[in-house]
């Protein structure tokens, strides 16, 4: 029996907190293995200032923000390299400003991809990007062609979820999740519910080897630089789910066969905050020191927002509408601390 694919979860994905000095710095990752981040996230902790995306895709020097709609911006002085367990910063006041506390998700790809659809019959618009089918995660970018098309995504695997940016105009985000119909999408960059638009991703479901677009500015629209953050699950490290709410302080558990280092959450069905939450800002359990991905504002620490990581999953300890509304639609993402139990069958302990 296979418990886990990936029995150290930190090979492929952290979370890592430093504060800033004004200057320029290195930021070293400490889980148990080396990670050279291929996509970086990083917001400022106790003030408020923009989420900055950067990916070694498109390289260091560009960056996008999760609570913003506007265009891909350039810049020399946030992130200015990727390290072989961390990455270095300069003197920008996005990531790197004195004093300011920060915490930077960072996730793993590592493998060049690139696919000519005329070529390889795979798709029909190419694609380039870096990718690892053990990890389910890749970064893609393409341009769009004001037409219905696909794209091949590198996984080898059926695709649970999708994070799209514009990056020529201001536009904003577009989010696929598996929860979601075949026309269902829902901005990152906004409180908002799932919306329906057939020409999102041309009304069809990813497939193990491409995703669709229709002529949709959040995704294909004519001549426009796009990246896609593409995510397969992998057992005993990450899923992409949903539940639905109880309206009760003692809420549902979501089972995920691994405990959670990073978890997010979105109302579905109704507006509600992109919450983010990790075991580096909240060390034990209860978990309320939380991230909005759409909103440019310092921690929160609110009860509301109550969790637990435990060994198999997370808990809803509160019965705030964000998260656990009665009935209420959510999905969420989630990645490992430690698997359940590992590929030799050890179990993992609780906190």
């Amino acid at each position: 029996m296979a418990y886990t694919d990936i029995d150290d979860p930190s090979a492929y994905f952290q979370t890592t907190l430093y504060t800033g000095n004004g200057g320029t710095q290195s930021i070293t990752n400490t889980g148990n293995s080396d990670l050279q981040p291929d996509w970086i996230w990083i917001k400022a902790r106790n003030e408020a200032e923009h989420h900055n995306l950067i990916d070694s895709v498109r390289g260091n020097t560009k960056v996008v923000y999760s609570s913003l709609s506007g265009a891909e911006d350039t810049t020399s002085i946030q992130v200015t390299g990727f390290a072989s367990d961390g990455f270095a910063l300069g003197s920008g006041t996005n990531t790197n400003k004195n004093n300011i506390t920060y915490v930077a998700w960072q996730w793993k790809a590592g493998t060049s991809f690139s696919n000519d659809a005329s070529s390889t019959s795979v798709g029909t618009i190419d694609s380039t990007g870096s990718v690892s089918t053990d990890a389910g995660f890749s970064i893609i970018t393409y341009a769009g062609t004001g037409s219905a098309g696909t794209i091949a995504h590198g996984l080898g695997a059926a695709l649970k979820m999708i994070i799209f940016k514009n990056r020529s105009t201001e536009e904003d985000w577009g989010v696929w999740h598996q929860g979601f119909p075949n026309n269902g999408y829902i901005a990152l960059n906004t409180a908002n519910d799932q919306r329906t638009n057939n020409t999102f991703m041309n009304n069809t479901i990813p497939t193990s080897s491409v995703f669709s677009v229709g002529n949709n500015t959040r995704t294909g629209s004519n001549s426009h630089n796009f990246v896609a953050y593409c995510f397969a699950e992998k057992q005993g490290y990450s899923k992409f789910g949903s539940y639905t709410g109880n309206g009760n302080a003692d809420g549902p558990f979501i089972y995920t066969g691994f405990q959670p280092a990073f978890v997010m959450t979105k109302r579905t069905d109704g507006s509600g905050d992109w919450a983010m939450m990790d075991t580096a800002r909240n060390p034990f359990n209860v978990m309320n020191i939380y991230q909005k991905a759409h909103a440019a504002e310092a921690d929160s620490t609110d009860e509301s927002f109550n969790i637990d990581s435990v060994s198999n999953g997370f808990k809803i300890r509160y019965n705030n509408g964000n998260y656990n509304a009665d009935g209420g639609a959510y999905l969420y993402m989630a990645f490992a601390a430690d698997p359940f139990v590992t590929s030799t069958g050890v179990p993992a302990t609780a906190r």
